[in-house]
């Protein structure tokens, strides 16, 4: 039977670093434009309590999104041992493309996939390139599609990055600009023969797309301050509408992929879930647990133990969050956080439509024998 296998992963995380008192100075406004009569030590406080958010990534001049998701699929060619000309597909998981340096516009043709293809020198006409815009998660949205692949042999290796650049579209004016970040991470998937029929890989993934009401609890739009005119693209977030769909939605749908793989929470090592809000990701979890009549993790500190955070130190990168985490851990770069090979992982997100999707992965416990198979070049 084959099983599609993560045979490679990388990220990139931007050098500079953006601390809550870099806002001091900004100058904050309500959705009817008038300026917030708070001071801003008030409104960071408030936002780092709820968010938990200390520091965020932001990209140095002359970057593009395209450039740190290549940065990423490098590293995880080069994690997967795979010949860049053995890669089939590409498939980019972003928002909104390019930034152009001056008009601050979302720039999309050429897609980033192909731009991600170019950039990594890749000759191969056959290596098809997509993008996947899905919000936040793109990027599992996009390994459930190369499993889809790979399960129909229309495919055998199989790249799929992730790359965003939030701060080139936030409103300075709005508070919420100061959740987003800038980041990448990837993965190589690859299609392998398991002989031994240990169920290894992706073993189930369910997505679920609201589009109507939820349609607009993320968009874009002017500046909250009607005398900034840098961008009419800034992105708009109705957080209490996200929060209050996250726990109603997320919660049941996670169970539901569990229960159709005949598996427990128990069962589960760690949940990597989008890094959006501290605050929302905890209280998924809560509603998780509770729908198992499960309370052994019952605070914060004992949740961290299944559930690791980077949006502390990272803020929120969308589609980058996940595998940035996953890599992390991986590289063992998140003590003492670990993954050993038999180890069953659950990751999730949720983001702009609104879409939410989930997939269980177990880890082979002969690695070796995978990257083997993969090796050429």
């Amino acid at each position: 039977m084959i099983r599609s296998i993560i045979t490679g992963t990388g990220h990139y995380l931007p050098k500079k670093i953006i601390k809550s008192d870099h806002f001091l100075r900004h100058k904050f406004y309500d959705k009817k434009g008038l300026k917030i009569d708070k001071s801003n030590e008030e409104i960071i406080n408030k936002f780092q309590k709820i968010t938990e958010i200390e520091e965020r990534r932001y990209i140095h001049k002359g970057l593009f999104n395209s450039d740190i998701a290549t940065i990423a699929a490098k590293k995880a060619l080069m994690d997967s041992k795979i010949y860049k000309e053995k890669i089939d597909y590409i498939i980019s998981a972003h928002n909104y493309g390019d930034i152009h340096p001056i008009s601050y516009q979302s720039d999309l043709m050429p897609s980033i996939a192909a731009r991600v293809k170019n950039k990594l020198q890749i000759k191969n006409k056959k290596c098809r390139p997509y993008d996947m815009i899905f919000g936040c998660p793109g990027w599992i949205e996009g390994m459930i599609l190369a499993d889809q692949l790979l399960q129909s042999k229309y495919a055998k290796n199989i790249l799929i990055t992730s790359s965003e650049t939030l701060s080139q579209v936030i409103d300075p004016h709005d508070r919420n600009a100061m959740i987003f970040s800038d980041g990448a991470g990837a993965a190589v998937l690859s299609a392998i023969e398991d002989f031994e029929n240990e169920n290894n890989g992706i073993i189930h993934y369910e997505t679920q797309c609201n589009n109507n009401n939820e349609l607009y609890y993320l968009t874009n739009g002017p500046s909250l301050n009607p005398n900034y005119k840098k961008s009419m693209v800034n992105i708009r977030m109705n957080g209490r509408r996200i929060y209050e769909y996250a726990l109603t939605e997320v919660p049941n749908m996670l169970k539901n992929i569990l229960d159709h793989a005949d598996l427990h929470l128990k069962d589960i090592k760690k949940i990597l879930i989008h890094q959006a809000n501290a605050k929302m990701d905890y209280a998924i979890l809560k509603r998780l647990l509770k729908l198992y009549n499960y309370n052994s993790l019952n605070g914060e500190v004992e949740m961290a133990k299944i559930m690791p955070m980077t949006i502390k130190k990272f803020g929120n990168s969308s589609v980058a969050t996940v595998p940035t985490l996953l890599d992390l851990i991986l590289q063992g770069k998140m003590p003492p956080h670990e993954i050993k090979p038999g180890d069953t992982i659950l990751m999730a997100s949720l983001g702009a439509g609104m879409n939410i999707n989930g997939m269980i992965y177990r880890f082979p416990k002969k690695i070796k024998k995978y990257e083997k198979k993969n090796t050429s070049g």
